[in-house]
């Protein structure tokens, strides 16, 4: 197909931390290079309607790598605001019941309260986007990253953005438009976990081999909305809990409470999806949570008023691929560079965009192009790589030994020997079973009776999809694609009672009867972009693409 073309020096794919602390670095370094009469040219693409549209985390912010993009930025307006002044871990012992976990017995980088934020994420992109512009990047937003183009020796050349106006069988409708071609001598991609893209070059390069497989969780946020005679602790107060419900079906994951500015409570639940439970609904479990004594004597007075989901890349350094290859760089969360162990990942994935902007500059400065940069030496002399390394156990140690005997591992590892070694620990743990391959038959498990929403704690998906603010042009190719369009009811179904019926937060997936025989329906217009279903198909059956630019859900404080 002939494709309009727009060429630039630099393509950046995602106007998440990653992407736009590329930008603005490069664009920095671009600012200096013009007194010695060079020029950069700049664009991101961004597939949400706005920038931040689509972006959604915690979010406690931890402040290391914009300190260095933007060392003013606490007098440029950035949306930081709220300090962590209280910090709380606790374990729910069961429904009713949690202990209060000392300090000295809290893993030391789930501490918060030196130079930690209570923010909105989606705000910061929001901020982040203004300073590119400032500095002459170009942001198109609602545009899709749909394909890689390649030259003859295999490098990455740019990227096509997707077609608009195609009908749901492909076809073109009277306002089709033929999506761009975007030349690049370098591409950065920073679509955020599980990456479309992404997913294809580890695959062509071969970027994850002799790697532990990445692994994930689902993310489950609202925020709720206070009276304003809320008596409340203040903003900034920060609750994070392990245990119930996750511990009744031997799940490890974990929820969280922060009080926010604006009479404001950021409410989740972080699901690892290695469980194996085929019974399990994250969302339920979400739903759940809410009602522990613990988590609703801050909510019973309030309203809720946002709902979102979203993947997390947990597997830490172990899982971390090579993150370079001809042409171009995979960056932040779209590689895997949260730290676990703060639960955190927004300052790693900024980190990892401004080294890869330093290593393509050096690139275009010796007149380079679709050369490999090398991004590998800046990252193993970083603060990035050396917190990785540290807490490059904590994953594998929840995942294999559970919240209790993990999270003590772990907290010795953080709290005495690296207090009384000073150095890291000799031995690394992994867990190289892939998230898919967990489920086990429902022969061997019990099903799980969730309570019926009461509309005051807990919802019900549908609401929940509404408040996301989810649009999708509805007659429009589906962007989640069978492989084999069987597997569903004659493998999955007898074998795990269809787990996407309960694994997507959205409602995605339903099985239906038609003729007196199951079917699976997919709801693509519910879909809030969580990747979830391409993660945990038990039989790697779904492949998530993007659909058409500007669709998916709409955060505007997430």
């Amino acid at each position: 197909m002939d494709r309009e073309y727009m060429a630039f020096d630099v393509v950046i794919v995602g106007a998440g931390p990653a992407g736009l602390a590329a930008a603005c670095q490069l664009a920095q370094l671009n600012q200096k290079a013009n007194k010695k009469g060079q020029d950069i040219s700049i664009c991101v693409v961004e597939k949400g309607a706005e920038v931040g549209a689509h972006i959604i985390s915690g979010a406690l912010f931890e402040t290391r790598a914009l300190d260095e993009l933007f060392p003013e930025w606490s007098t440029m307006g950035a949306p930081l605001t709220t300090p962590v002044i209280d910090d709380q871990f606790i374990y729910l012992t069961n429904q009713y019941n949690h202990l209060t976990v000392p300090h000295f017995l809290t893993p030391q980088p789930m501490h918060n309260t030196d130079k930690n934020y209570v923010i909105s994420l989606a705000n910061l992109c929001r901020w982040l986007a203004q300073q590119a512009e400032v500095l002459g990047v170009d942001i198109f937003p609602g545009f899709a990253a749909a394909s890689i183009n390649y030259d003859a020796a295999g490098a990455v050349t740019g990227i096509n953005t997707s077609d608009m106006g195609r009908d749901k069988n492909g076809a073109p409708k009277a306002n089709f438009e033929a999506g761009i071609e975007l030349k690049a001598k370098y591409t950065i991609f920073a679509e955020g976990s599980r990456g479309s893209l992404g997913k294809q070059l580890l695959d062509k390069y071969q970027l994850a081999a002799n790697k532990q497989p990445q692994h994930y969780a689902l993310g489950l946020k609202e925020i709720w909305e206070m009276p304003t005679n809320n008596t409340q602790p203040n903003a900034g107060s920060v609750i994070h809990a392990a245990g119930w419900p996750l511990s009744e079906s031997d799940t490890t994951g974990g929820g969280f409470l922060y009080h926010l500015d604006d009479n404001q409570i950021a409410v989740g639940l972080i699901v690892d999806l290695n469980y194996s439970n085929p019974y399990l609904s994250p969302f339920d479990e979400f739903q759940r949570l809410k009602k522990h004594p613990a988590f609703s004597k801050h909510l019973k007075s309030g309203q809720r008023i946002s709902y979102g989901a979203r993947a997390i890349s947990k597997g830490g350094l172990s899982s971390l691929p090579k993150q370079q290859f001809p042409g171009g760089l995979l960056v932040g969360c779209d590689a895997g560079t949260l730290n676990v162990a703060k639960i955190k990942g927004s300052h790693t994935a900024m980190k990892s965009g401004m080294l890869a902007a330093d290593a393509i500059f050096e690139q275009l400065r010796c007149g380079n192009a679709q050369t490999e940069p090398d991004y590998d030496l800046l990252f193993e002399a970083s603060w990035l790589y050396q917190e990785l390394q540290e807490s490059r156990n904590f994953g594998a140690e929840l995942h294999k030994f559970g919240s209790l005997l993990g999270g003590t591992l772990a907290a010795f590892e953080h709290n005495v020997w690296a207090s009384i070694f000073k150095r890291k620990t000799p031995w690394t743990i992994t867990d190289q079973q892939a998230d898919h391959e967990c489920l086990k038959d429902i022969a061997q498990c019990q099903p799980i009776s969730y309570p019926k929403p009461d509309g005051i704690l807990s919802f019900d998906k549908p609401s929940s999809v509404y408040l996301s603010g989810t649009q999708h042009e509805e007659n429009q190719p589906c962007h989640l694609v069978l492989a084999d369009n069987n597997i569903p009811i004659h493998t999955h179904l007898p074998r795990y009672d269809e787990p996407s019926q309960r694994y997507c937060p959205a409602g995605v997936y339903e099985i239906i009867t038609v003729d007196d025989k199951p079917k699976l329906q997919i709801n693509a217009a519910n879909c809030v972009h969580c990747k979830t279903c391409d993660i945990k198909d038990p039989s790697q059956n779904i492949t998530w693409h993007p659909p058409e630019g500007g669709g998916g859900p709409n955060y505007q404080n997430m």
